[in-house]
């Protein structure tokens, strides 16, 4: 054996390890703060666990309560409201707007990609307390608005009455969640074999005709990655909860995230929040599937 083969293999040994090595701390981290919790989440509900004393092993007890909890139902449902009609509106919307903004090339295209980006990158407190300021059923805008165009006779608790909150917190959700599937719709676009579109054009093909025959299944993998992520952020609608309504008006925009806070922070039940957190993970996984097994089958 040459002398460079040697060090060819000494310099391939050592790439290895030194690749190995870079890698042991991101395994340390990935199971210390992702897989430990997740596996002591799923031990957990099956105690009752709280402060200050020792935890009690109860099986499936929690998970036989939380069925029968009707606020945790209700907060299945609205959240599953808010699924059905945010993740489909906002991929919607979503797609429409980065196509107009598409064709506008050039500087205009950034521009306004900035303007719909910037609710996501400018922090979700901020941005709920103007929404909040906007709501109020003394000064809002909304009300001010409605009164003087007559659209309205007096004004609305929107945030504080059953009929309105929940579409309300659905109708903030949808402003902060466009911004990142247009940024990624447009950038898909980009990436659209041109010369397949200017040769459906050549032999008459319409618009729509161009995009749902060559557009559409080159941009597919982008819709697929939004909707998974639109709909587990969807699920995981927190923090406007709890800014603007707590869950009220009598619980009437309780979803599954704020219930599961509402248990493990506030009641200090811990095991329960857990059993809702496995539940809620559990939905997740199984709509995420569904998911990517019709993307795949498409």
């Amino acid at each position: 054996m040459s002398s460079n083969s040697r060090m060819s293999k000494a310099l391939v040994r050592r790439e290895t390890i030194a690749g190995y090595a870079f890698m042991v701390p991101s395994l340390i981290f990935f199971l210390g703060f992702v897989i430990y919790p997740m596996v002591q989440c799923v031990f957990t509900s099956f105690f009752d666990a709280t402060m200050n004393r020792e935890d009690i092993f109860v099986g499936l007890s929690n998970y036989t309560e939380l069925f029968g909890d009707s606020i945790f139902r209700g907060a299945l449902w609205n959240t599953v409201i808010i699924v059905i009609v945010s993740v489909p509106v906002t991929c919607i919307f979503s797609l429409w707007v980065s196509s107009v903004i598409y064709d506008l090339k050039g500087p205009l295209c950034s521009l306004f990609r900035c303007i719909f980006y910037l609710p996501v990158v400018t922090g979700s407190v901020a941005v709920t307390v103007v929404w909040k300021w906007m709501f109020n059923n003394y000064y809002g805008i909304f009300n001010y608005v409605g009164k003087s165009t007559g659209l309205i006779e007096q004004n609305i608790n929107w945030l504080g009455d059953e009929k309105y909150a929940l579409g309300c917190i659905i109708l903030i959700l949808l402003t902060t969640s466009v911004g990142q599937p247009i940024v990624l719709y447009v950038s898909a676009l980009n990436n659209v074999d041109q010369s397949l579109v200017e040769a459906a054009e050549v032999d008459g093909a319409t618009k729509f005709q161009c995009f749902w025959k060559i557009k559409w299944p080159q941009i597919m993998p982008t819709t697929l990655y939004i909707l998974v992520i639109t709909t587990i952020n969807s699920f995981q609608c927190f923090a406007l909860i709890q800014l603007l309504t707590s869950g009220g008006p009598n619980h009437s925009t309780d979803t599954i995230m704020y219930y599961i806070y509402y248990n493990a922070f506030k009641l200090y039940r811990y095991g329960y929040g857990n059993a809702m957190g496995v539940v809620l993970a559990v939905i997740i996984a199984v709509l995420s599937g569904i998911q990517f097994k019709m993307a795949k089958t498409d």
